[in-house]
């Protein structure tokens, strides 16, 4: 059984538009798969978890388990590890790093979320959250070269923002904009992403998310509010959404792999509001882990 480290991993060199396609693959795999509500164990008031996740995937051959946790004050605040089996023989082929499929899978589902549910030709994007994931997101919205002409607007925090805009800067980017404040970020942005992994209330006002927006909650913290309003609700799966409580209470509901299949409608008008829960589920760790052992 191999070992693979981090530094392993980063040798390949691998394009994020060409894990962007693995995620997306990874979700048109999902039916033939099989993927067990994750396991959370949290504990200092939920702002700490163990996550175990396993996930079967036939289609390629593997079988995996990653146990990942968040501690927030450490750097970078969630890191896991994968144990990745061959699933027609059962035969154990790695122990691998999870930290770097973690923070790539998760920003690379995030901007398929906004390729897929964001109204068409959209101007304006607002990111709450610059660190590994926040800024993972945003290396892949930037494979997209039409996203470079965006506006793009950070929200303040320590010099996170600031380090983020110098980077924006050196791809292209032209218009950024700093907001001090959660009105000023979410108010007249077309796209919402969050990827901040605490939020101890609710970080927007129903009249701050204007007519056709979509709002991505990485970490699904901070906008419950919009369970109740918005008119379609999108996640990666079903089943770690249900327990959600107004989940029930969801004008509509539809995994992302259904619309990416062609079996559900994703957004019909520039004027819905969207919410697309992007949860975190195993089978792109383990689609990751598979395609990274393939490639060493």
């Amino acid at each position: 059984m191999k070992q693979i480290n981090q530094k392993d991993i980063e040798a390949l060199e691998i394009k994020d538009a060409e894990i962007l396609g693995w995620v997306k693959q990874a979700f048109l795999s999902k039916e033939s798969s099989l993927l067990p509500h994750k396991i959370s164990q949290t504990f200092n008031n939920g702002r700490n978890f163990y996550n175990t996740m396993p996930a079967i995937i036939p289609e390629i051959d593997a079988v995996g388990v990653k146990v990942v946790s968040r501690y927030p004050e450490r750097t970078p605040s969630i890191m896991g590890e994968l144990l990745l089996y061959q699933y027609s023989t059962g035969k154990p082929l790695a122990l691998m790093d999870a930290t770097w499929i973690t923070a790539k899978r998760t920003g690379a589902v995030a901007a398929l979320a906004v390729e897929t549910f964001a109204k068409k030709d959209f101007e304006t994007i607002a990111v709450i959250g610059l660190g590994q994931t926040g800024n993972s997101f945003l290396e892949m919205f930037l494979t997209n070269p039409r996203n470079i002409t965006k506006k793009i607007k950070l929200k303040a925090y320590k010099n996170h923002a600031e380090i983020t805009k110098q980077w924006l800067l050196s791809q292209g980017v032209t218009s950024i904009e700093i907001c001090e404040s959660n009105e000023i970020l979410i108010k007249n942005s077309d796209v919402i992403v969050s990827a901040i992994t605490v939020a101890e209330e609710q970080l927007g006002k129903d009249e701050w998310f204007k007519e056709g927006c979509l709002v991505v909650p990485i970490h699904t913290r901070g906008f419950q509010n919009c369970d109740l309003f918005f008119d379609k609700v999108f996640a990666d799966d079903k089943a770690h959404v249900e327990g959600f409580k107004y989940f029930n209470q969801f004008k509509s509901f539809e995994e992302i792999s259904s619309v990416l299949l062609g079996k559900a409608k994703g957004r019909e008008n520039d004027q819905e509001r969207i919410l697309s829960y992007n949860i975190g589920i195993a089978l792109h760790d383990v689609y990751l882990a598979r395609k990274i052992y393939n490639g060493l």
